[in-house]
This record gives C-alpha cells, structure tokens and sequence, in this order.
C-alpha cells in the first residue's frame, strides 16, 4: 500500500469466514469472535432460522432467506453501521437445479465506519459445489464482484467464503486479477475431510484493501477450518 496522506489513517479490518457444514460448528461462534476480535464475521451453510441476532459483540446484518445452506454477516456495531445489505443469486450449477441446495450464493453488507463517511463492502460468498465446472464458478465470482460494485459505489470490498476452488487457482488467479481484485489464500490448507480434496477452498479477494495475512484457524465441528483475515485500509 502507498504511504498515506497526512490526513489518511490506515485502519485495521478482522474478518473470520466460516463454512459451518449444515450449522454442525454453529456452537464454535462465540468463542471464535471473542478469542479473536473479529470485526466483521462471514458465514456459510448457517441455519438461518436459529441463527441469533447477535454473537459476542457481533450483530446480524442479515442472513440469506431461501437457501438451505444460508449465508449470514455480523459485525461489530460499536465500530460500524450497516448501511445496505443485499443477497444475491448467481448462475445456478446443475446440482443447484436439481437439488436446489442454495438460491443465494452471496450476501454483501455496505458498512459505514462510525464517526466517518468511509464505506467498506464485506461480502459472504459460496461458489457452486464441486460437482460444477470451475468456469462456472469463475462466472459466479464476476457476477458477485459487480454487484458487490454496485452495492457499494467501488468502495474497498473483501469477499471471502467457500470458493471450491481446489485445483488449478492459476487461472483463477488470472481471471480475479483481470476483475481488478486481488486473491489471497491463507497460510494453511482449510479443508481436510477427503484426501483427494484436501487444500484451501476458503478464499479471500479483495479490491481497495491491503489484505496482510490470512490466517487457517484451529478446526472444529466442521469439515472446513475457520480463516482469520487481517487487512488495512486507508481513509
């Protein structure tokens, strides 16, 4: 990042996203947040009928409504207000026709640091299962990064989730790179549950930030770990 202005203030954002696998590692939640100081918590495959409204000192922004494995955000209410949240459905896999597991693949929340007028899009995403082309995945993040774009006015933007991208990230590398985003994958692999797929699927991509780690957090009750993202912003 570029050295700042004399009346820019760099600030640092802490995300976890977490692919709770069917809500099984919804326990896990309080203790993640508190043990870590997350800002802004990102989670996949919530039930969102039991989720509650607030987890430590993190409050619901909103959760997805029509999908069986839901999407929700939570942040840190003493330190942002949720200006906009929106859900979004993408192009449907042949799994999602048939067995119609998610109709929303992405919840993005426009947050609003309090005592600024500094906006900053933090979105949940779950890329189509495996079962899918990698190309349709890469068709599911473009379409998420333009309405991410609209949602926030080309405010800095982290999108992090379950990607399903274990193989071949060079040219899903090329194609984030060529939507102006930047990726960054975390110091350790995020799923181990099957040895053919084991590695990281739990991505983070970023425009407007300056993501300094992600960290792979201890696992529990899912079959994906916990990342824990560090990134800078300035304003």
């Amino acid at each position: 990042m570029p050295n700042p202005r004399r009346d820019e203030v760099i600030t640092l954002l802490r995300v976890i996203s977490y692919n709770l696998r069917k809500n099984h590692a919804s326990g896990e939640l309080v203790a993640l947040a508190e043990r870590f100081k997350a800002d802004v918590l990102c989670l996949q495959e919530c039930d969102t009928t039991s989720m509650p409204a607030d987890i430590d000192t993190l409050h619901l922004a909103d959760s997805t409504k029509r999908n069986r494995l839901g999407l929700a955000v939570y942040y840190n209410r003493e330190r942002f207000t949720a200006h906009e949240t929106r859900a979004y459905e993408l192009k449907k896999s042949l799994h999602d026709r048939v067995l119609t597991p998610a109709h929303e693949r992405l919840i993005g929340t426009c947050l609003i640091e309090n005592g600024t007028d500094e906006h900053l899009v933090v979105a949940s995403f779950h890329a189509a299962p495996l079962t899918a082309l990698n190309s349709l995945r890469r068709k599911q993040i473009t379409a998420a990064y333009a309405q991410l774009s609209e949602l926030g006015h080309g405010a800095p933007t982290l999108m992090v989730g379950d990607y399903n991208y274990p193989i071949f990230k060079n040219k899903l590398v090329a194609h984030v790179s060529e939507s102006g985003y930047d990726l960054s994958l975390s110091d350790k692999r995020t799923y181990t549950r099957y040895k053919i797929f084991r590695g990281h699927f739990d991505f983070v991509t970023s425009v407007g930030l300056d993501v300094g780690s992600v960290e792979t957090l201890p696992g529990g009750d899912s079959d994906h770990r916990p990342i824990l993202v560090s990134a800078d912003y300035s304003r």
